[in-house]
């Protein structure tokens, strides 16, 4: 028989997937009444004094609007890119790197949205590569289901560090990065579920699956590997400098016939591929990112914010977003004119507005929890009854199906984390397990829930214009995830 306190702690978060059910309710629709909802059972049961109400605003908005921030810069950033046309050519000098359809796969799917992912994230990757997966000549559906799959493991870093400096925001993550790179070692596999998803569609499905394995493989292998060396920087460069380093590597070793495939497959004619603008000028905004990135990291520290009534918040100086708009700013007038500027800065807010409202009421919602004990009622807080019911023995096995879950929900690893990150922390500790591991373990399993978001499949699928397919493309992607799921479980009961 459930209790009555672990029942009204488990309504908000039944209620998140109830509304979810229904397609005509935005997803920043049901987080504000998610929200509301929350809050009237955190001051009508748990009686919960106004200060920590106060307390919890205050840090669910600095939450929020860090991520503003990260994400503004971000797409401002990507879309002065995208009129330039520099994306464009990336993706045409990946594409020309070999004739092979199926190597041209991976380097857009796998290299070029981990790429993507670490400079944006939020469903951007995908619904850039499955357009150009089609001009290859996948099918609509195939090119959906790949571009899922490849934003999956890059997402653990995200959008320069986003998932876990906003995610986990006011838990110990101090070892996080470095356990979560190598969890994120299941990664390797994801290339291989690319090329089968590829080989399906063809005549000699096996052969031309074997065939690509070796390069497959090879390529999850570079991004973990990239990532591991990467990863002591600091997790802001892992998912940009990572996939920049795994690019490098993966273009030498086609250059050098490492493990390609010797056969030459196409589907599409390509060799009017051209690129329209020189490679340096290419590069040249990415470097200068990375270089200011180091510089900020090393210069700009955090500040403590201190509140008329005794509150204090450490807020990080250090953002990534702004690094991205005075990058952005110089390129543009200097390519493209102001006119490039207002554009990409207009298409910025308004794709930034969302996510920081969902932020700002998942993250405000978990804090109200969190600081549900200083209360009238004499409950513990809503955070202790959910932990006292996780079962220790099965948590670090558990923990990247719980991470999963959340991005599966809201189509955010950042949001994910925030949901759960508090609760998976709490239960560690109170079982004696490493927080860090099991964090690493819920981060780590988000990314992988990542393919299966319901927000990024419908945007995928815009982009390719393909209509009433989701379940098809959920079919195409669970196999990988379950897969990856099980094995990251497996990993964690045997490290932790």
């Amino acid at each position: 028989m459930l209790e009555l306190p672990l029942i009204m702690a488990v309504i908000p978060f039944i209620s998140m997937v109830v509304l979810l059910l229904f397609k005509k309710i935005t997803l920043v629709k049901i987080s504000v009444v998610v929200l509301v909802l929350s809050t009237i059972i955190q001051i009508g049961y748990w009686k919960i004094v106004p200060i920590s109400i106060l307390n919890a605003v205050v840090k669910g908005f600095f939450v929020a609007f860090d991520i503003f921030i990260i994400v503004l810069g971000a797409v401002f950033f990507l879309e002065i890119l995208k009129k330039m046309r520099i994306i464009e050519n990336i993706s045409v000098y990946l594409e020309s790197i070999s004739k092979d359809y199926r190597v041209q796969v991976i380097l857009l799917a796998w290299f070029l949205i981990n790429f993507l992912e670490g400079m944006a994230g939020f469903g951007t990757p995908g619904a850039i590569v499955a357009p150009i997966l089609v001009s290859i000549g996948l099918s609509p559906l195939a090119a959906v289901i790949i571009s899922l799959l490849g934003n999956s493991s890059a997402g653990v870093f995200g959008a320069v560090g986003t998932p876990i400096r906003v995610g986990f925001a006011g838990l110990d993550v101090s070892n996080v990065p470095q356990y979560a790179v190598l969890f994120n070692g299941v990664g390797i596999l994801i290339p291989v579920f690319m090329i089968w998803v590829m080989a399906r569609e063809q005549k000699q499905k096996l052969k031309q699956f074997i065939e690509v394995l070796p390069f497959a493989l090879w390529s999850g292998f570079i991004f973990v590997v990239s990532s591991i060396i990467v990863v002591n920087i600091g997790q802001e460069f892992v998912s940009v400098l990572g996939s920049m380093l795994a690019i490098l590597l993966i273009v030498v070793s086609l250059k050098i016939n490492l493990f390609a495939p010797k056969t030459n497959r196409q589907l599409v004619d390509k060799s009017e591929i051209k690129m329209t603008i020189p490679l340096r000028k290419v590069l040249l905004p990415y470097l200068v990112v990375f270089a200011l990135l180091v510089i900020g990291k090393i210069l700009l520290k955090p500040i403590n914010i201190y509140f008329p009534w005794g509150y204090q918040y450490t807020f990080n100086v250090f953002n990534p977003g702004l690094i991205f708009v005075l990058t952005g700013i110089p390129f543009a007038l200097f390519w493209g004119g102001k006119m490039v500027i207002l554009n990409s800065a207009k298409k910025a807010f308004f794709s930034t507005f969302d996510p920081f409202v969902v932020i700002l009421a998942m993250s405000t919602m978990i804090h109200l929890m969190v600081n549900s004990g200083n209360n009238l009622s004499g409950l513990p807080s809503t955070l202790v009854v959910l932990t006292n019911n996780l079962k220790g023995a099965i948590l670090p096995f558990v923990a990247p199906f719980i991470g999963a879950f959340g991005s599966f929900l809201t189509g955010s690893i950042t949001i994910s984390n925030i949901l759960f990150g508090n609760i998976l922390s709490r239960a560690s500790s109170i079982f004696g397990v490493s927080t860090s591991k099991i964090l690493a373990l819920e981060i780590s399993g988000a990314a992988i829930g990542n393919s299966m978001a319901i927000a990024d499949i419908m945007a995928a699928e815009a982009m390719v214009d393909m209509k009433n397919k989701t379940r098809s493309v959920l079919r195409g992607v669970l196999g990988a995830v379950l897969v990856c799921l099980s094995i990251l479980g497996i990993i964690g009961l045997i490290v932790t």
